[in-house]
């Protein structure tokens, strides 16, 4: 049963190389306020290896989540009597350290007999425009990180449609590849970033994939290839090329990216109107160039450009303690049976509304 009562919420995050815990206040007229936010970030155990190393990552979340739960508790001055429920993001995700953040949740909520929220980390990434910006359904997302990259109607909690996603690399795991095989270091996103700022993007005529396409999906993997071959001819790269190179990568990233968010934006209206917003979030969406690029995108549409603070664009405790707290309004809790997921579909087994139940055929 759905309630209009304020609620407080507890929100872990344990899916990769982030170690979160936050507490979030929805009030009973929908708006959000974050009470706390505690994030860990575990780069330098990663940094050594130029990339996240799951057997690593879920012993540090092991050690380290019991900690930053208390944190975020202190700093929220609350008591988990006082938690309306506590929320997980159960996957998609490593599964050690999906585990490790599931069952913490599932151990304070038996213990306190507190409602469980198993929540779809992809999910909270789609509804923190509503924490941040009271922003209403529907809205385009455009979710960018190191695992995916989607264009999404978010429709309602629980009702989202994938209109394009990634047919091979993921945004975020193209730069970091790239960033890798010039030599920069880890994490790669911000190094290729800094680099293109000082290079030349018209040196080299790097392809600009799936450009043109009637439908919304990405390709980098092609991209990724032609910066290798580059490199490869170039060989040895002094520092001005891996400069020419990041530039001229970013900047065909970019265009193609603005070009399937064009076509996105486009197959949004003629199946469920004008957006309120073309929503950026994900790790990736902290690239400047990126931003701008975006923001041209929604210019260009008509929309307004929305994207959340920095540190909510990466994975943090307050989105799911935010999810869960939209759902908790909805009365959709889950079991302690609940498992954890590698793989989760955000517009898997969804309820769709009847206005909009026309517009899934094939999905």
């Amino acid at each position: 049963m759905a309630t209009d009562t304020a609620s407080l919420v507890l929100g872990i995050e344990t899916t990769c190389d982030e170690t979160a815990a936050a507490v979030v206040e929805r009030r009973s007229d929908g708006s959000g306020r974050i009470l706390s936010n505690i994030v860990h970030s575990q780069i330098e155990d990663h940094a050594p290896f130029g990339g996240v190393v799951p057997e690593i990552a879920a012993r540090a979340h092991v050690d380290l989540l019991d900690g930053i739960v208390a944190r975020a508790m202190q700093q929220a001055a609350v008591n988990f009597k006082n938690l309306s429920g506590v929320a997980a993001a159960a996957g998609p995700g490593l599964i050690g350290g999906v585990i490790v953040g599931l069952t913490t949740a599932k151990a304070i909520a038996l213990v306190h007999n507190t409602p469980l929220i198993a929540v779809n980390h992809l999910e909270a990434h789609a509804l923190t425009p509503r924490l941040t910006d009271a922003l209403a359904f529907p809205y385009c997302l455009f979710l960018a990180s190191g695992g995916h990259t989607q264009i999404v109607a978010v429709l309602g909690v629980g009702n989202y449609v994938r209109l394009g996603t990634t047919v091979d690399d993921a945004m975020g795991e193209a730069f970091d590849k790239v960033a890798k095989m010039l030599g920069l270091p880890y994490p790669g996103g911000p190094q290729v970033e800094r680099a293109a700022a000082s290079g030349d993007a018209e040196r080299f005529a790097f392809p600009r994939p799936m450009l043109g396409r009637p439908d919304a999906n990405f390709s980098l993997s092609g991209l990724k290839t032609a910066v290798r071959n580059e490199a490869s001819r170039l060989s040895p790269l002094e520092p001005q090329d891996i400069n020419d190179l990041c530039a001229g990568f970013q900047a065909a990233a970019l265009e193609s990216t603005a070009d399937r968010l064009h076509v996105g934006l486009r197959i949004f209206r003629e199946r469920f109107g004008a957006p309120h917003a073309l929503v950026a979030a994900g790790g990736v969406a902290a690239n400047q160039a990126i931003r701008g690029a975006l923001q041209q995108v929604a210019t260009a549409a008509g929309t307004q450009f929305m994207i959340p603070p920095p540190a909510l664009c990466t994975d943090n405790g307050a989105m799911i303690a935010w999810a869960g707290a939209e759902r908790l309004a909805l009365g959709l809790v889950d079991s302690l049976e609940f498992a954890p997921r590698a793989r989760w579909l955000l517009d898997a087994n969804v309820t769709t509304p009847a206005k909009f139940a026309n517009t899934r055929a094939g999905f």
